[in-house]
């Protein structure tokens, strides 16, 4: 593939970041796991006693067997293409494919190879395992790494105070690191939600009744059959179904990476109005440009690249969720072209996962900026001394400090005078002063550890 002719991003100025999902989304990886199915479905079939046709495949014959899928290469998947541009069917061409490349000793009974089967028996297991392996083995990893870098974040920055804000104005002091920790928090528990979801699997003929396989072999539990074989493949079954398996459980995965998404947006963009605030500092990479026109300019770009590919990945597995449920009485074929899209939606999370990641890796603290912040906003303080007299029984204090602080630029030295002039212990007077925006903090270090 040349990076500057495709026309999708991920094949294109992208492709270095997401390679590691070519293995179970692309074009081939599909006719892989479309083989894998055929080939174990073979072999199960002949190790049902109750089909006298179909000797036992041995354990050497189930060896070479599964080395047609094992050692798959793109000159096989180049063959099967061209069988296709024949037959106008991608599963048949597999089919074909396949018995072209049985061991001498099966080919005589290469008629069982996708025996009393439907296409859709295939590619819904195939899809759900490229689904379920690429997620296992890409997307988990990466939120992982992630999750890595939150936390260590956190730890390290528990007790660094930090001026929130809420509706954009100055509020409760909280630490940094108590606020890098709602997102670990967050994400992790998105993350251990999605690890829960079991996929579901189809495998029952035309219109999931069984009816060919009942007809030439009565005497077989097909339904166990079935279960037996679903199974085997690390999947659910799923026993009432219509000619396709409904995809209700991959849209649980979908919705699932979607959750996780929108929290790393979350993130993506409190991260950029940290930086905007001066909390963060972007450290500088030699070599690289800010601004093609200010050269002072370090940018919050991977925070910025990762936000809008969240948008285009949430986008697709919204669209993939609220379409893959519905088919047309027994099927339609509009989720054919859908599934082939959930690659594409797992690339751009992945990209984006990346991008955070590295733009997590380029912070720095900025103390200064954090002290400064905090220090032009001693308004703050307003909120534990009201409640401190209330406890005293002083009368009407949240109106007091209202009148005091309300729009109004609020020094130390005008707190310090408020205090002062209180009517209360000198004891409760010098604990009221000792507070600052930066001491406090209630109990954000101690929730920080609860990660």
């Amino acid at each position: 593939m040349n990076q500057l002719t495709n026309i999708t991003p991920l094949d294109g100025r992208y492709q270095g970041n997401v390679k590691d999902l070519q293995t179970y989304f692309s074009e081939m990886a599909l006719q892989k796991f479309r083989l894998l199915i055929e080939i174990e479905y073979f072999i199960a079939l002949s190790l049902e006693k109750q089909i006298k046709e179909l000797p036992a495949v041995s354990q050497q014959g189930q060896k070479l067997l599964r080395k047609i899928y094992e050692d798959f290469s793109l000159t096989d998947s180049k063959k099967i293409k061209t069988i296709e541009n024949t037959t106008k069917h991608d599963v048949k061409a597999v089919e074909y494919f396949l018995k072209s490349k049985l061991p001498k000793n099966l080919i005589k009974h290469s008629e069982f190879i996708h025996f009393g089967l439907t296409s859709e028996d295939i590619n819904n297991l195939s899809f759900s395992l490229m689904l379920k392996n690429g997620i296992n083995n890409v997307i988990i990893p990466e939120i992982n790494q992630n999750l890595k870098e939150l936390k260590t974040l956190a730890k390290k920055q528990a007790n660094t105070p930090l001026l929130s804000l809420t509706h954009g104005q100055p509020a409760t002091p909280t630490t940094l690191g108590k606020e890098v920790a709602v997102f670990y928090n967050r994400i992790n528990r998105g993350l251990n939600h999605l690890k829960t979801i079991k996929l579901d699997g189809k495998f029952s003929g035309a219109t999931g009744n069984f009816a060919a396989m009942q007809v030439a072999y009565p005497q077989v539990n097909w339904m166990n059959f079935s279960k037996k074989f679903i199974t085997s493949l690390g999947l659910q079954p799923n026993l009432l179904t219509t000619q396709i398996e409904p995809h209700d459980s991959l849209c649980l995965i979908y919705d699932a990476v979607a959750r996780i998404n929108s929290v790393f947006k979350d993130l993506d963009q409190d991260m950029w109005m940290y930086i905007s605030r001066k909390i963060f500092k972007l450290k500088k990479k030699k070599g690289e440009v800010g601004s093609s026109t200010m050269p002072h300019k370090v940018n919050p770009i991977n925070f910025e690249n990762s936000e809008g590919n969240l948008g285009i990945a949430n986008a697709l597995l919204g669209f993939m969720s609220d379409k893959l449920p519905i088919s047309r009485m027994q099927r339609d074929l509009t989720d054919s072209t859908t599934l082939r899209n959930q690659g594409v939606a797992l690339g751009y999370s992945l990209l984006a996962y990346k991008n955070t990641l590295t733009g997590l890796q380029k912070l720095e603290v900025n103390k200064n900026g954090i002290h400064e912040e905090l220090n032009g906003h001693w308004e703050v303080i307003a909120e534990p001394i009201q409640t401190v007299l209330r406890k005293l029984g002083v009368d009407k204090p949240y109106e007091k400090l209202k009148a005091l602080t309300q729009g109004e630029e609020i020094t130390k030295e005008t707190i310090a005078n408020f205090i002062k002039n209180l009517d209360i212990a000198e004891t409760e007077k010098e604990k009221l002063l000792k507070l600052t925006p930066a001491n406090y903090i209630g109990l954000s270090k101690e929730l920080t550890q609860l990660i």
